[in-house]
């Protein structure tokens, strides 16, 4: 793990779930020079500087849609972190052209902003739910995986390195099933959309510790997947409410049984090391041409019809992993 000491850091949605877990490790673990938080919402900032004080942290209200604010933002960054997006998946089928706009439009604006105000990495946060996708969430963040890893090429030799971390659902944020199990729970039922789904489960601090890592590790245009285990929506729930019933009420529209993070096509771009996969980009540039070398080690090429789904995974968690997790 790269020290971040004496950086400049901006974390885009801030104070967001990952962003403030991130904020945190940066400051108990780094020693930054500055942190900038940067997010719409002032709120949540004003809730997070009640939890959250340091001398080198700073508050910027603005929105990664508007550049020119988040160019201002960026005076003396050196590295972002991207983790500002819309991500609910029902708003984003009702609202297309919102989700369009922060998802793509913002993605580009991050870019285009690092490249004319010199800074030096960026890392943008992805999901399982880019691959293969069938919603409009997935689908804008398999366009912003995409900006990424082309962004080295429109930056030239001497601009930014831009890359992605992609991971899969994580434990107890807003958006996953935890929560609402927990809410369930005094009801003696929960809702299930279908006993055979699948997901890959990470939890924050493993998320937080693997994007500081690839901040270390990255050359430019890759997108770093690390292996998580896999579990059954039942299994899970089961965990979590062993006396509570099970109804299942039918897969909801855009959802899929099982989730994927590396698909068969890009398997002959892929490299496998102990923990972690990396895909490679299909045109490097600058640092990543040559040998795909990390933490010292060349990374193993995956078999040719390789895929990194959550029903084959071949790590699954018990429900006592998945409750140790949980806490």
């Amino acid at each position: 793990m790269a020290s971040l000491s004496d950086s400049s850091i901006l974390v885009t949605g801030g104070t967001g779930s990952f962003g403030r877990r991130f904020i945190r490790h940066l400051l108990e673990k780094h020693n930054p020079k500055r942190i900038v938080v940067y997010s719409r919402d002032e709120l949540k900032q004003y809730e997070m500087a009640q939890e959250i004080s340091a001398p080198q942290l700073r508050y910027f209200i603005g929105d990664v849609r508007d550049r020119e604010r988040f160019e201002r933002a960026l005076n003396g960054i050196d590295t972002i972190v991207h983790a500002a997006a819309m991500k609910q998946v029902v708003a984003a089928e009702y609202n297309p052209i919102e989700c369009i706009k922060t998802n793509v439009i913002g993605a580009e604006n991050v870019i285009n902003a690092a490249i004319n105000c010199g800074v030096k990495k960026v890392i943008a946060l992805s999901t399982d739910k880019a691959v293969n996708p069938i919603n409009l969430y997935g689908a804008t963040k398999l366009c912003s995986d995409k900006i990424f890893t082309a962004a080295s090429h429109l930056a030239g030799i001497n601009g930014p390195r831009f890359a992605i971390v992609r991971y899969g659902n994580v434990v107890g944020s807003r958006g996953s099933v935890v929560p609402l199990f927990k809410k369930q729970r005094p009801s003696g039922k929960l809702t299930i959309t279908d006993d055979r789904m699948t997901r890959f489960w990470i939890t924050l601090e493993e998320g937080v510790n693997f994007v500081d890592r690839c901040l270390g590790l990255m050359r430019g245009g890759e997108v770093f997947i690390p292996k998580i285990p896999s579990m059954r929506i039942t299994d899970l729930a089961r965990s979590m409410a062993p006396e509570c019933e099970q109804e299942i009420v039918g897969i909801r529209p855009g959802e899929k049984l099982h989730e994927c993070m590396i698909p068969q096509d890009e398997a002959r771009l892929t490299r496998e090391f102990e923990d972690f996969y990396v895909i490679l980009p299909a045109m490097p540039t600058g640092a990543a041409i040559g040998e795909p070398i990390y933490d010292g080690k060349l990374g193993k090429p995956v078999a040719e019809n390789f895929a990194y789904n959550s029903d084959t995974n071949d790590r699954w968690a018990t429900g006592e992993q998945f409750l140790a997790m949980v806490q």
